[in-house]
């Protein structure tokens, strides 16, 4: 078997890495018979493919209705979801606070990846790519500060002041002990 000169291996192999799983495949798969004995070694060398890439390539290649075949990867091929997979990893998720006014208002103030580092299942630490959908299936989202323009002036702002300070007055001067409390309550 002769090998291809340096310049068409280069392009062979940026030709290789602009298609897509299944067409590296067939390409893999029809450079390696064209070479002949040796030919797989060849090519899985060349483009770092496993040599039963190759094979199923070549089997493929045989098969018509593989050749028709509209879709990438056989239905169901791939790894499966993590959230399949790993035992424990929503209980592991939580790491929240909340507001005391609103139970459906909760927040976390820990970036993706401190949350990445956190959530350790069976001794192993996930990925940052895994906590965006935690965070979506738990209905966070990314907060930030807002800045409010005032409201403005009005003639009436410093009638509950004035109120309250003659209130004060009146209960100092009889003599009663004074008890300040703010109960202001946010919505």
């Amino acid at each position: 078997m002769n090998p291809y000169p340096s310049d068409i291996e280069q392009q062979m192999l940026r030709l290789y890495k602009s298609l897509n799983e299944k067409d590296r495949r067939r390409y893999a798969a029809i450079e390696a018979a064209k070479l002949g004995w040796g030919g797989r070694s060849y090519i899985s060398n060349l483009f770092g493919c496993d040599y039963y890439t190759i094979r199923s390539g070549l089997w493929e290649l045989k098969d018509e209705a593989a050749m028709n075949q509209e879709r990438i990867r056989a239905k169901g091929g791939g790894r499966k979801s993590a959230f399949e997979t790993v035992e424990g990893l929503e209980d592991a998720f939580m790491h929240t606070a909340g507001s005391p006014m609103d139970e459906g208002q909760k927040w976390t103030n820990l970036k993706r990846q401190e949350i990445a580092q956190l959530i350790e299942v069976d001794g192993k630490a996930i990925s940052v790519t895994l906590v965006d959908p935690l965070l979506t299936k738990h209905h966070y989202r990314k907060r930030k500060a807002q800045k409010r323009l005032s409201t403005g002036e009005t003639a009436q702002r410093n009638e509950p002041f004035d109120n309250i300070g003659k209130l004060r007055k009146t209960y100092q001067d009889s003599d009663n002990p004074i008890l300040s409390r703010d109960t202001q309550k946010k919505s």
